[in-house]
């Protein structure tokens, strides 16, 4: 009898656990995917449907014209392939010179790691807001320690050009670098020293060690710190917006996009745009800038919880 009573309450226990995990499951899977499918509805709604009081999510009147007007004005093909040569470059630069970083830091031991390791994690603390300035105008006038100014007599501007990205990616010194080398070195320092040991006695050097011994095995951190690069590279506002003005990418597209799209409705005067409407493409062309990305989790997803779980993130 007294067992069939701890029986039953450690029967209603478990049920009670389940229910509240399913209502946490269920409550954040709701507000991840509430705007996303708001945007989708919002997408297909035809103008009228916006005055129509019977309208919430499913649309009277479907219609692909939002695509249309947000294809046309953002420019989309060449502002999506520019996009995505900007993010898969930068994406593979920071992922080898982060690789390499988080390796010296794990293994090669020198006079001054454990303090260089410390300003590495005090990267992923302090504001990018803070640094602006002196970067901005490094790039401004860019003369790499005064070597350039002697060659060529002045110095370069970088700005409007892929090159910041490219000088930050190649010197670990981009978008979230901090945490991708804090991966790295976790991933790295799992890895027995037996493994290296056996290389340095079949006369491997440590670069040799490094590219065929330990980056083979690196696979889960190299997924995870790609996908985390290229996701943060391709949705960056902050540094794409200052470094490039000009260019046609996904961040100056979108920002620049109620003001272009309410001179392309109302003729040349911005006074006339209807705000709902425009407000409508706008949630377009923004469901047309994550749409690759959601593609893109939909093929890579089952490799990226792996290579979280491996990677020591979780847990």
């Amino acid at each position: 009898m007294i067992f069939a009573r701890l029986l039953s309450a450690e029967s209603w226990k478990r049920g009670l656990w389940s229910f509240v995990r399913l209502a946490l499951i269920v409550g954040l899977s709701f507000v991840i995917l509430y705007p996303i499918l708001q945007k989708i509805s919002t997408a297909i709604k035809d103008k009228s449907d916006l005055y129509s009081p019977i309208v919430v999510w499913i649309p009277a009147n479907y219609t692909l014209d939002n695509f249309k007007q947000a294809i046309s004005i953002m420019d989309y093909w060449h502002t999506l392939l520019n996009t995505f040569v900007l993010s898969s470059s930068t994406t593979i630069l920071t992922a080898a010179s982060c690789a390499l970083a988080g390796y010296g830091f794990a293994r090669l031991k020198f006079r001054g790691s454990g303090l260089l390791f410390g300003g590495v994690i005090l990267t992923i603390m302090v504001p990018p807001t803070t640094i602006l300035i002196p970067i901005y105008l490094n790039l401004k006038d860019f003369t790499l320690m005064g070597i350039i100014p002697l060659l060529t007599g002045k110095s370069l501007n970088l700005l409007n050009t892929y090159w910041p990205f490219i000088l930050t990616s190649i010197t670990a010194n981009s978008l979230k670098a901090g945490l991708y080398i804090f991966i790295f070195r976790q991933f790295f320092r799992g890895i027995p020293k037996e493994v290296e040991e056996a290389a340095y006695m079949d006369g491997a050097g440590v670069g040799q060690t490094f590219l065929r011994i330990m980056l083979p095995n690196a696979v889960p951190a190299i997924v995870t710190v790609t996908l985390f690069s290229f996701v943060w590279q391709w949705n960056d506002s902050f540094f794409t917006t200052t470094y490039l003005t000009s260019s046609k990418v996904m961040s100056t597209q979108l920002g620049s996009l109620p003001y272009n799209l309410s001179i392309f409705l109302s003729g040349g005067e911005n006074s006339k745009a209807d705000p709902f409407y425009m407000s409508m493409v706008q949630d377009t062309g923004i469901l047309l800038a994550i749409l690759p990305l959601i593609i893109l989790y939909l093929f890579v997803q089952r490799y990226f919880v792996e290579s979280i779980e491996r990677t020591g993130l979780v847990g």
